[in-house]
């Protein structure tokens, strides 16, 4: 959904021990972990790309529809770095000792396990795309279905049902909290001028639209190591912006978006956070899945298996950067 921390500490907590206790390498495991956690911001339904399409009067459908083809090929270019890892270094991804044979049996019973929550995800994204429902309805829908499994499964009780809405309105509690604080922010330091200063400040800089571009992300990457995306994307975003319409950009909205060039923008935005969240020393992601780590794993282990990823995420975004359809055709 857009939340790193729970993304990458349950992951953590799900699949670490069991990949360690397998034989895989350290590194390797760390890194995936770390890597598919991060990657839960941009997949949709992200919270913030909501965020981000309600700051800069989106359509929250046409971002979701941006991130999609960037997040399929950020989680390719994964599955093919494991895969090639695995292939020239088998003693860092082993196969189980006890490893069942792949009977139909087994394959109908894993497909069993998938095809709900699968149905779920399709239910809340087509409901979007289709234009049947709007996002706020989709997560309503998207609620209720997980609640249907829950109970389904026989997992549904009332403490299960009350630490829910705790974390939700938590959740909604802190969001809300920090918009408030943001549009206080925002509002003082519109009076004063300085959105206008920013964007004279940004527009004089002698890069050429592209290079503005890439100066713009390489400050989103920077405070993405000190900031969450929400601080980001409530202060920051508002105010870089406006840059955009004076650089002359054209990208091409198929006729069919509005302000095809913002959308390009929020993705690649996105997908800098992301890298930004997994970057050495001090991305956020490293220290969530430090705190979860079974004993035995140090820092410098999560570092070393990250950096593959990082490297990934760069050549994703320059993807991205280089080919705006990417992010507009779909």
């Amino acid at each position: 959904t857009g939340i790193i921390g729970a993304s990458v500490v349950l992951l953590g907590v799900l699949s670490l021990p069991i990949m360690l206790r397998q034989g895989y390498d350290k590194s390797l495991a760390l890194g995936t972990v770390a890597a598919s956690g991060a990657l839960g911001i941009l997949i949709p339904p992200s919270i913030m790309l909501v965020i981000m399409a309600d700051q800069l009067n989106l359509s929250v459908g046409d971002l979701f529809m941006g991130a999609v083809f960037p997040g399929l090929i950020l989680g390719l270019l994964y599955i093919f770095y494991i895969i090639l890892t695995g292939l020239m270094k088998p003693k860092n991804a082993p196969l189980p000792k006890d490893r069942e044979e792949i009977t139909p049996k087994v394959f109908l019973e894993v497909l069993k396990t998938v095809l709900p929550p699968m149905g779920l995800i399709v239910l809340v994204l087509g409901s979007i795309f289709a234009g049947i429902a709007t996002p706020t309805e989709a997560s309503g829908v998207g609620a209720l279905g997980a609640t249907l499994l829950v109970g389904y499964n026989r997992k549904l009780s009332f403490k299960v049902f009350k630490e829910v809405n705790k974390s939700t309105f938590q959740t909604c509690g802190y969001i809300f909290g920090i918009f408030f604080g943001a549009q206080a922010f925002a509002l003082v330091l519109r009076m004063l001028g300085g959105d206008e200063f920013i964007e004279r400040l940004l527009l004089a800089l002698p890069f050429g639209p592209m290079g503005i571009i890439a100066f713009i992300l390489g400050m989103v990457f920077l405070m993405g190591f000190f900031l969450d995306w929400i601080e980001i994307s409530l202060i920051f975003l508002p105010l870089l912006a406006p840059v955009l319409p004076g650089l002359g950009l054209e990208v091409n909205g198929y006729g069919v978006i509005e302000k095809p060039e913002l959308v390009w923008f929020a993705v690649l935005v996105a997908v800098t956070l992301q890298t930004s969240f997994l970057t050495p020393p001090v991305g956020f992601t490293i220290f969530f899945l430090q705190g979860v780590a079974p004993e035995g794993v140090v820092l410098l282990d999560i570092y070393k298996g990250v950096i593959g990823f990082v490297i990934l995420q760069i050549l994703g975004l320059l993807l991205v950067f280089f080919w705006p359809a990417l992010v507009i055709w779909l």
